[in-house]
């Protein structure tokens, strides 16, 4: 995983070939939406790498010893509908007792602006770790949104994750959030006209459930 700044890019071998394989437009449905899961798992190993631990006493058949547990609240998933959706099983793979929260976000087709039209989020999101996940991030509105949404309702302790960038969105999110830390999986090369990710895999959450 390389680093700058706030930014944290992957560079795993299996990540890269997995996400390799999830821009193939032979790749269908079921295939993809696997894909999805087990890169956002791989990803959300090396986001939880900072957990705070404390120690506690459990008994081994052997004998009784201090050991680490993860410590304070347990995180909040919070997907940004639809296609973050594909990303909360991998990181429940990880943490299954994580609670869950969603956000909805559309994306105007003239001005490209999204539009929140939805937020439930778990009981005291303001002592939780809340990672957001969205496999795309194309001008960057939409996650530093939902950021916003979250801080607004008390939440403090933040990440966001996504699989796929585009160099304009990384520096929107980052200019408008430098405390927020950004996991991403490739950077792409540009937006084009109509803001989607170039090469970039068409859009997510079509192939996640099948809709194109």
């Amino acid at each position: 995983m390389s680093n700058t700044s706030n930014v944290h890019y992957m560079d795993h071998p299996l990540i890269k070939h997995k996400i390799t394989m999830l821009r193939d437009e032979r790749t269908g449905t079921n295939e993809f939406r696997k894909l999805v899961e087990e890169i956002s798992m791989l990803m959300g190993y090396e986001a939880l790498a900072d957990l705070k631990t404390r120690d506690v006493e459990i008994k081994t058949p052997i004998e009784h010893t201090i050991q680490p547990v993860i410590d304070g609240r347990k995180m909040a998933i919070v997907p940004i509908l639809r296609a973050g959706l594909g990303m909360v099983s991998g990181l429940l793979a990880l943490v299954p007792t994580a609670k869950i929260g969603h956000i909805g976000m559309y994306r105007d087709e003239e001005t490209h602006l999204p539009h929140e039209y939805y937020c439930k989020l778990p009981q005291f999101i303001d002592q939780r770790l809340a990672i957001v996940v969205d496999p795309m991030l194309a001008t960057g509105g939409s996650l530093a949104d939902a950021v916003e949404a979250i801080k607004q309702r008390g939440g403090k302790d933040i990440k966001a994750m996504c699989i796929i960038a585009a160099p304009e969105g990384v520096k929107a999110f980052t200019d408008r959030f430098p405390d927020v830390p950004l996991y991403v999986g490739a950077l792409d090369r540009c937006l084009n006209e109509n803001c989607y990710i170039c090469p970039g895999l068409g859009d997510a959450g079509d192939r996640i459930f099948g809709t194109k």
